[in-house]
């Protein structure tokens, strides 16, 4: 018995030792740094964008489906009632939260890159403007950031304009990813959600289009920067008829961020590309960015590279009610040359050489 008991008090004593032990090598243990939580946090705030942006919209829509056929088949009920009688807010005015584009997430999502905002010229209240956004890249980080967020400063550099972005009007018809866009201050491209902010909500409104839409993306990539713009005239023809002046925006480094298989004009991998845009109107990119753990590994997020967006001058246009080709050619002529002269004055500030081009086609 008492051999029992010399033994359990041995073990006791060596357990308190290991734990001793255990604890001495805890607190001597390196712990993160302040720079390495703060990566950390910038990291899980791109990859929560990059999710939401990317499989948000599918899984809700199949997950709404899955509830179908289950005893909570109510809660899909009652979501498609509430799409229905919801469906035209997108289209006018939204429903845009102020706590969401404040949201503290985004400053660490900022600074991942990171994103910075340059204003050369004052945009005034009394007047509503179309701000075109290029290039459009895979994601449209740069345009997202600063139009979309507070975190760059907008409010604060264009005090009085109420900046809004649009994109494909499909994304308003994914479940609950509709809610999301709306309440970041996103809209569809279409004419009438466009000429809503321009003519039915006051005036210090900014639409930020992406001129070049999805067809864009398709010839992303680092060193090389071509614009879709030589035919898109629809946005000009809107400005003429709202009398929204408009200003070229550029946001340098954009195409960086990610690496893309291009496949050349011509080919059938191109040309399943080009008709998959015009059906479902997002083109299909075959694209990778660094990985989770590490930047030399691949994955789907984006490179840590410094995106700076140029807002330009606003080019004055008169309010014309229904604006003749001759004249919707000649403002898109002066925006075209307001643009390459915004891109020409700035490219070597942030990030390209003097001999880089811009691309017109």
């Amino acid at each position: 018995m008492k051999t029992i008991i010399a033994a359990y008090s041995q073990n006791r004593s060596g357990s308190r030792s290991s734990v001793r032990a255990a604890l001495r090598t805890l607190l001597t243990a390196p712990w993160p740094s302040q720079r390495d939580v703060r990566s950390c946090l910038q990291l899980l705030a791109v990859l929560q964008w990059v999710l939401s942006f990317l499989v948000l919209g599918v899984v809700s829509l199949l997950v709404l489906i899955y509830l179908v056929f289950t005893s909570f088949w109510p809660i899909s009920a009652l979501y498609l009632a509430w799409v229905i009688f919801d469906r035209d807010t997108p289209e006018k005015g939204g429903r845009r939260l102020a706590c969401l584009r404040r949201w503290p997430v985004w400053k660490y999502f900022r600074d991942y890159f990171p994103v910075q905002l340059v204003k050369t010229h004052d945009l005034s209240p009394s007047h509503n403007y179309i701000i075109g956004s290029h290039p459009h890249g895979i994601l449209c980080v740069g345009a997202f950031c600063n139009f979309t967020t507070c975190s760059t400063g907008f409010l604060e550099m264009f005090p009085g304009i109420k900046p809004s972005l649009t994109t494909l009007a499909g994304n308003f018809l994914l479940p609950l990813f509709r809610e999301y866009l709306m309440s970041g201050g996103l809209f569809p491209v279409t004419r009438q959600a466009i000429g809503y902010l321009l003519s039915k909500n006051g005036t210090g409104n900014a639409v930020a289009i992406v001129i070049g839409g999805a067809s864009e993306s398709l010839s992303c990539q680092p060193g090389v920067t071509t614009l879709i713009l030589k035919n898109r005239k629809g946005f000009v023809r809107m400005a003429l008829e709202h009398g929204a002046h408009l200003v070229p925006s550029f946001s340098f480094g954009e195409n960086d961020l990610f690496r893309q298989v291009v496949f050349e004009e011509g080919t059938w991998m191109r040309s399943i590309q080009n008709r998959i845009q015009k059906m479902m109107g997002f083109a299909p990119c075959v694209f990778y960015g660094r990985g989770l753990l590490s930047v030399q590994s691949r994955g789907f997020l984006p490179y840590p590279k410094p995106i700076t967006t140029v807002v330009g001058e606003p080019m004055t246009v008169p309010k014309i009610a229904e604006p003749s080709r001759e004249v919707v050619d000649l403002y898109h002529e002066m925006y075209v040359r307001s643009l390459l002269k915004l891109f020409h004055e700035n490219k070597t500030k942030y990030g390209m050489s003097e001999t880089d081009e811009l691309r017109i086609v």
